[in-house]
C-alpha cells in the first residue's frame, strides 16, 4: 500500500490546528470547514476565540492523512478570501512537549513531620531494615510495581536504527501505557550503546529497583542474545515485547479467526513473513499452541535447511518448520495456506494470490506502518483480515498483552516468564471475546476493554512458575 495521501484515511495522529484571522463573518466557519472537506480532511472542532466588529479569530482543529496532506489543506484555507492563517500547530508535537510522564509522591510533603516520614530520619529505619531481610523490598519500595523499559534505539516502530534519544518518545509512550491499562509504573531506559554486553552488564546493574525488564525496540538478532542472557543472570522476569508481546496477540487472534473458519490450529496451513524477532517469536508460540504446518518466508525466500544465506536465527527456524519442503517465494508458500502472518515489509503481498490460498482463508498483515497488503483490498478476497492499524478492524496491537503480563508477574513476584505463561496469556485475550460477539470483523477486543488486563493478569499468576 503507498503512503497515505490526500484520498487516503485520516488520522489523530496527524492532527493540527490553524488559529485563523476572518472578516467579521459568522458564515466564514461554514467556507472554512467546506474547504477542509473538499480536501479530504476531516474537521474535528471550531472555535471562535475571539470576536471583535473588524476581526474573528477562529481555531480549527481537523485531520489529514499525513503531512503532506495537511500541508494542502493549510493551502487551500489560505485562498479563502477573507481568512488568514496566523498559526498552524501539529498536535501530536504539541502532546510532547515536556515529555509525556513524571514521577509523582504517593506521600504527602507538606510539614516538618512529612519530611521526616518519608526521608530522614524515618527513612533510614526503613533502610537499615531492608538490609537485614531483603526480601522485604518487594513490599517496602517500588520496586513491586516497577519495569524497566529498555531500548537501544536500534529497531523503533517503523523508523529503525534511529538511535536512543529518538526513542525516548516511545519509551514514554509505553511507559503511559503501563500506568494506564495496569497501574504500573514503567521506567524508559534508553541506553546509548548496541553492544550486547554492554547493554546486558547495564540491565544487571540497574535491575535491584525493578520488579520486571520489558526489552523493547532492541534489533535482531542481538534481542535474542540479549534476552538470554539477562534471564539466566537476573531472578526478576525479561520479557521481549516485540518477541513476546506480538507473539501472544498474534495467537490469540489466530484463535478466534481460526474459531470464525471453525478450522482447529492442529489442522491448519500457516505462512510466516518475517523470520525476525516478532517472526520468530511468533512462529514458537504457534507451534507451542499446536499448529504443525508452518512455512517461514523471509528475503531469501521459504525458510529450509541448507539454502543458502540463511542466518544463524533462520537456521533454527528452518529446522523446526516447512513439515512440506515448500520451496520458492511467498507466492508459493501461499498456495492453499489457511493463513498468512505478515510481520516484515510493506507491499509484499499481492491482493489477488490471497484467492490462491484456502477458500476461507486469514491474513494478518501487520508491518507498520504500511502493511503487507492494502487491508481493504486483502477483504476482497479473505474471510478475515487483521492489521497494525487502528483505522480498520481487528487491530492486533500488543497493549492487549504486555500490561496485563506484567501486572501477573509483578502481583505473583514471578522470576521469570514461560512458555506456559504465555499461552495462557494468548488464551485470556481471545477468550475476551464471547461466542455471541464473534465475527470476522471482530476477532480481538478493544484495547480499552478493561476486562483484558485482568483475565490475562490472572492467567499468568494462575501459571506461575
Amino acid at each position: 500500500m503507498n503512503s497515505p495521501t490526500s484520498s487516503g484515511a485520516t488520522t489523530s495522529s496527524y492532527s493540527i490546528t490553524m488559529r485563523l484571522h476572518t472578516v467579521p463573518d459568522h458564515a466564514v466557519v461554514g467556507r472554512i470547514a467546506t474547504t477542509i472537506s473538499a480536501e479530504g480532511g476531516v474537521v474535528t472542532g471550531i472555535d471562535v476565540a475571539e470576536s471583535s466588529h473588524d476581526r474573528l479569530t477562529v481555531d480549527v482543529t481537523c485531520s489529514s492523512s499525513d503531512a503532506d496532506h495537511s500541508k494542502i489543506v493549510v493551502a487551500a484555507v489560505k485562498e479563502i478570501v477573507g481568512v488568514t492563517v496566523h498559526k498552524v500547530s501539529d498536535r501530536t508535537f504539541l502532546a510532547h512537549l515536556g515529555g509525556k510522564i513524571e514521577v509523582t509522591s504517593r506521600v504527602p510533603l507538606k510539614t516538618r513531620d512529612d519530611l521526616s516520614l518519608a526521608y530522614t530520619p524515618g527513612v533510614g529505619r526503613v533502610s537499615a531494615a531492608l538490609a537485614r531481610h531483603p526480601e522485604d523490598i518487594w513490599r517496602l519500595t517500588m520496586k513491586g510495581n516497577s519495569v524497566a523499559v529498555v531500548t537501544d534505539g536500534s529497531a523503533v516502530l517503523g523508523l529503525g536504527n534511529i538511535g536512543p534519544g529518538a526513542a525516548l518518545p516511545v519509551m514514554e509512550g509505553k511507559a503511559a501505557l503501563f500506568k494506564r491499562f495496569a497501574d504500573i509504573n514503567a521506567w524508559p531506559i534508553c541506553l546509548d550503546t548496541q553492544d550486547v554486553d554492554e547493554i546486558v552488564e547495564t540491565v544487571v546493574r540497574i535491575a535491584p529497583g525493578f520488579g520486571g525488564i520489558n526489552l523493547e525496540d532492541i534489533a535482531a538478532p542481538r534481542c535474542f542474545e540479549i534476552e538470554r542472557q539477562l534471564r539466566e543472570r537476573l531472578d526478576i522476569p525479561v520479557f521481549h515485547d516485540d518477541q513476546h508481546g506480538t507473539a501472544i496477540v498474534v495467537l490469540a487472534a489466530m484463535l478466534n479467526a481460526l474459531r470464525c473458519i471453525g478450522k482447529p490450529i492442529s489442522e491448519s496451513r500457516i505462512v510466516v513473513s518475517g523470520a525476525g524477532a516478532a517472526g520468530t517469536a511468533i512462529v514458537t508460540l504457534l507451534a507451542a499452541a499446536g499448529a504443525g504446518d508452518i512455512v517461514v518466508s523471509d528475503r531469501v525466500g521459504c525458510l529450509v535447511p541448507g539454502l543458502e544465506g540463511l542466518t544463524p536465527s533462520q537456521e533454527v527456524l528452518a529446522a523446526s518448520t516447512n513439515p512440506r519442503g515448500v520451496t520458492g517465494t511467498l507466492r508459493d508458500a501461499l498456495q492453499g495456506a489457511d493463513a498468512f502472518i505478515g510481520v516484515s515489509a510493506p507491499r509484499i503481498l499481492e491482493p489477488a494470490w490471497i484467492a490462491e490460498m484456502a477458500e476461507e482463508s486469514i491474513v494478518f498483515a501487520l508491518a507498520n506502518p504500511d502493511p503487507e497488503v492494502d487491508p481493504a483490498a486483502a477483504n476482497d478476497y479473505a474471510t478475515v483480515v487483521a492489521s497494525g492499524r487502528s483505522d480498520y478492524p481487528n487491530q492486533i496491537n500488543n497493549v492487549l498483552a504486555f500490561p496485563g503480563v506484567f501486572r501477573g508477574l509483578l502481583d505473583a513476584r514471578a522470576s521469570e516468564i514461560t512458555v506456559d505463561m504465555l499461552l495462557s496469556a494468548a488464551e485470556a485475550i481471545a477468550g475476551c471475546v464471547s461466542d455471541e460477539e464473534l465475527n470476522p470483523f471482530f476477532i480481538i477486543p478493544s484495547v480499552f476493554d478493561p476486562d483484558v488486563p485482568q483475565a490475562v493478569a490472572a492467567a499468568i499468576r494462575g501459571r506461575k512458575a
